[in-house]
């Protein structure tokens, strides 16, 4: 399984691909396409935003019933990958729910007023219909003979919500909307029909078979629903136990959890960010590491990296490993530092608060490491060949303080966006 140990975008898609070459299924869990997964290889980037990286390996993919589904956007993507000589071999569970048209628009009003900082994508309200359970619209009632009744009785339960968002004004408009939305998505649902599978069973029998199943989280720890840094979070469980829920495995199944983490820490959009840097400093560790969303464009913000968070990420979801990326970014660098604790009115911590205020007080406790100097490509791919001792001693010495300050074993470092730039610990 391989999660974000921070607040996302640290890296998943390209480590997911690396393991992805001894993998038979690659099976994403949770979130929609206001994930982004880049993955570079062959001299192209691949920029999914639903189906998981496994794909560029000509594996079988899996989107599994925890995920919420725009169909539009994944035959868009899966268009994008013949274009580019591939055929996802992809298998949709039947249990995922739909993004409709309206829940974008919904997302759009929603984030106007009471700016959480969404992708505007339609995720929130999707997974605010599944909770809801009368207003939803399952992948198996989509593909099925009753859509049109289903979709006509949703629309009707929504008549209000239309009017206040300004979708619709009178019974013609209604009218004209549903009959759009209808044409539209029966056309998506008879393309995505040959996908649609029971993949609770897939996945399992797989397993059972003693088959490598590889789990791919979308966003990070610290936007889980329930662990994240609420209300400033995504609306699915991004943990190791979403997996479990958005797959449909038991977790005795789980062998690795491999935690990934950028050698620094960002995030994007709103919240609270205690090792945030401000100004020059900020804006340089940004352009270093080109730090914009893949699905977005936004700017991420950026500091120095928090071991508070990769503990109680490690907590939370059972990390057996860490793979960290972006180590090259930090390179030129003559001090870095590490968070280690929080100062929180006065007195220190080193847990991460469920209280949305306190972190917003935490001032960050540091030690600091020396730098190494800066390498080239060329020198990146001779480092790679050598392994671990291949990287400058202060490099070494900043991995090893990460492993005794977790006590997580560093099992994969990234030390650029290509496959031939990962070193196995």
């Amino acid at each position: 399984m391989v999660i974000g140990a921070q607040w996302g975008d640290e890296g998943k898609g390209k480590i997911v691909d690396f393991l992805a070459e001894n993998a038979d299924i690659v099976v994403r869990f949770n979130g929609g396409n206001n994930a982004g997964h880049t993955v570079k290889a062959d001299g192209r980037t691949y920029k999914l935003h639903l189906l998981p990286s496994g794909v560029v390996r000509n594996k079988m993919v899996v989107i599994g019933n925890g995920v919420v589904v725009d169909p539009k956007i994944l035959l868009e993507e899966m268009e994008m990958l013949r274009g580019m000589g591939y055929e996802p071999n992809l298998a949709l569970s039947d249990r995922a729910h739909v993004i409709m048209h309206y829940h974008r628009l919904f997302d759009s009003v929603a984030d106007k007023m009471g700016k959480i900082g969404t992708t505007g994508r339609g995720v929130g309200p999707a997974y605010s219909d599944k909770a809801k359970r009368t207003e939803a619209l399952r992948v198996i009632d989509f593909v099925g003979n009753n859509f049109k009744e289903r979709i006509v009785s949703i629309l009707e339960s929504k008549r209000h919500d239309l009017e206040k968002a300004g979708i619709i004004k009178n019974q013609k408009d209604f009218d004209a909307y549903k009959a759009s939305l209808i044409s539209e998505y029966e056309g998506y649902a008879e393309i995505i029909r040959p996908y649609v599978s029971d993949t609770v069973y897939i996945i399992n029998e797989a397993i059972d078979e003693g088959k490598n199943v590889v789990f791919e989280g979308a966003q990070g720890t610290l936007l889980d629903v329930d662990h994240g840094t609420y209300p400033y979070v995504t609306s699915s469980s991004t943990c190791a136990g979403g997996a479990c829920t958005g797959a449909g495995v038991g977790p005795g199944k789980i062998k690795r959890v491999a935690g990934v983490a950028k050698a620094y820490t960002t995030r994007v959009g709103e919240g609270p960010f205690p090792t945030e840097l401000h100004g020059e400093e900020g804006e340089a560790l940004r352009n270093a590491g080109s730090e914009y969303g893949t699905t977005t464009g936004r700017a991420r913000r950026c500091g120095w990296l928090d071991l508070v968070i990769l503990k109680y990420a490690k907590l939370v979801n059972g990390i057996t490993d860490l793979a960290i990326t972006k180590l090259d970014v930090l390179s030129g660098m003559k001090k870095i530092k590490i968070c280690v604790a929080y100062e929180i009115d006065g007195k220190r911590t080193d847990r991460f608060p469920s209280s949305f205020e306190a972190l917003e007080k935490a001032k960050p406790v540091y030690i600091e490491a020396d730098g190494w100097q800066k390498w080239s490509a060329k020198e990146a791919k001779a480092v790679v060949k050598k392994g671990i001792r291949g990287l400058p001693e202060n490099a070494q010495k900043y991995l090893k303080l990460i492993e005794e300050l977790t006590g997580i074993p560093v099992s994969i470092v990234s030390i650029g966006p290509g496959r031939d730039e990962t070193i196995i610990v």
